[in-house]
């Protein structure tokens, strides 16, 4: 799946009569609709594609069961763009709707919620985007695309605003330090993709915030925030004309700019490297893996069916079966590759008693080299395949799931019909190609290890 996605703008409960009616008015039809409306299993969402007048990729699919809209703006602007300041990207995308064309925060939040649309954004690695759900009532969907016109076109980024998100920003980067799983990601990433973008945490760091001044976010803005680095998806009840002059009026305000500029490749690991960090907690994570896989991969889906038996399947797969139920070395462990637009990472994980470090990363690098080496029964493949296949339906039965799908189709550039092709892949995947993915793409002695934890607590047990 694709990451964006999206945390919601909230703000305070709107207080008119006019407000309240049209919420429950909103709720009262979605949950009615929701009653009687029947998705199909098995029809697959057909994407439309065309571009606007300023050359923006426009990816539409039309489901006219609700009478809501769902859309998303998608640039080239996430935190892989940061350069020497990590968080740059987030700070950028979450200061656009704190001010635009001389509202205020309030003002545009009340400018959503009195129309019972809901406005949403997000920073990940790869990318940044603003989206906005709304219902198709020609009254509201078009002030709901003014104001998120507004928002993207003509951001104040005021200084008050900006002040407010880095005290939040430092906040949360401080709470991060408590928090060991955030610990170890962090050095995971850093260590798996060295002098890459990707090494650097997408939500900053304390220095970084602190130095970030508000002529660099405008800078990021402008440069990254432009019609010819930006692409529009759009699922809902509207048809294919409505669908085009929504696109056209979202983004004519963009400036037309360029495209952002290729980034480099991510870099095998050459060698092993073990990392501890101090932390007093009983339980000690462990994070073990490489750069793995990107989107569009070759070897995506040898890859995905064949974690699904390694790590990827809860409580069925072998890592939770060998660590959990015949050790009782940790509560849980899994494993999972995260594609991305270069190699994302590949990553097995367990949090386990600091007494218990050595014997569990044992059993969990046996279990990998042991996979590598003889890949899944042919009935453990089976009900893999079942499993993922008869999951499907519940990937696509709601707008928002479509939209996602969409958003990572239309950015990565994945075949239009990945979606109506997915289960006869799944199905179509060996045992030979999962031992060759496997054998060809990951090598446990070049893994990374980040362990955090306290070392007091180990030699306690020992």
């Amino acid at each position: 799946m694709y990451y964006l996605y999206t945390p919601v703008l909230r703000a305070k409960a709107p207080r008119t009569y006019k407000k309240i009616t049209i919420f429950r008015r909103t709720l009262f039809l979605y949950i009615s609709l929701l009653l009687t409306v029947s998705w199909s299993a098995h029809a697959s969402p057909k994407i439309e594609t065309w571009k606007t007048s300023k050359g923006i990729d426009v990816y539409y699919v039309h489901a006219p069961e609700l009478p809501m809209v769902d859309m998303e703006i998608v640039f080239d602007a996430g935190g892989s763009r940061n350069g020497a300041l990590p968080g740059l990207a987030a700070l950028t995308n979450g200061l656009l709707s704190q001010g635009a064309e001389g509202l205020d925060a309030d003002a545009i939040s009340s400018g959503f919620e009195s129309l019972g649309a809901i406005y949403g954004s997000d920073a990940g690695y790869d990318s940044a985007s603003v989206s906005l759900r709304s219902l198709t009532d020609e009254t509201l969907l078009s002030k709901a695309l003014e104001n998120l016109k507004r928002v993207v076109s003509k951001p104040d980024f005021p200084k008050d605003a900006l002040e407010r998100r880095r005290a939040r920003t430092l906040i949360g980067l401080k709470a991060k330090q408590q928090s060991p799983a955030a610990l170890a990601q962090d050095a995971f990433m850093s260590s798996i993709y060295q002098s890459h973008p990707y090494a650097s945490p997408n939500d900053g760091t304390e220095e970084s915030i602190k130095a970030i001044k508000r002529n660099q976010i405008i800078d990021f803005y402008k440069q990254y925030y432009v019609a010819s680095n930006a692409l529009v998806a759009i699922v809902g009840a509207v048809d294919r004309k409505q669908a085009e002059q929504i696109a056209e009026d979202i983004t004519s305000g963009l400036a037309q700019g360029k495209k952002a500029e290729p980034l480099e490749e991510v870099k095998r690991l050459e060698k092993a490297d073990s990392i501890f960090i101090e932390h007093p907690s009983a339980q000690t994570h462990i994070l073990v893996g490489q750069p793995g896989l990107k989107r569009g991969d070759p070897d995506y889906f040898p890859l995905y069916v064949g974690n699904h038996v390694l790590g990827g399947g809860g409580m069925v797969s072998r890592l939770f079966e060998e660590i959990r139920e015949k050790r009782g070395l940790s509560y849980s462990a899994y494993s999972y590759f995260s594609p991305m637009r270069f190699k994302g990472p590949f990553l097995a994980s367990l949090q386990t008693r600091s007494d218990q470090v050595d014997e569990a990363l044992s059993v969990l690098i046996d279990n990998i080299n042991h996979y590598i080496e003889s890949g899944p029964l042919e009935e453990e493949l089976i009900a893999s395949k079942k499993n993922i296949t008869g999951g499907y339906p519940l990937r696509i039965d709601s707008n928002s799931k479509i939209l996602n799908y969409v958003v990572a189709i239309a950015y990565y550039k994945l075949p239009l019909d990945y979606l109506e092709t997915f289960n006869a892949n799944v199905d179509a995947v060996t045992v030979e190609q999962i031992k060759d993915a496997f054998k060809r793409r990951l090598t446990p002695e070049n893994f990374v290890t980040v362990m955090v934890g306290s070392s007091e607590e180990k030699k306690e047990g020992q």
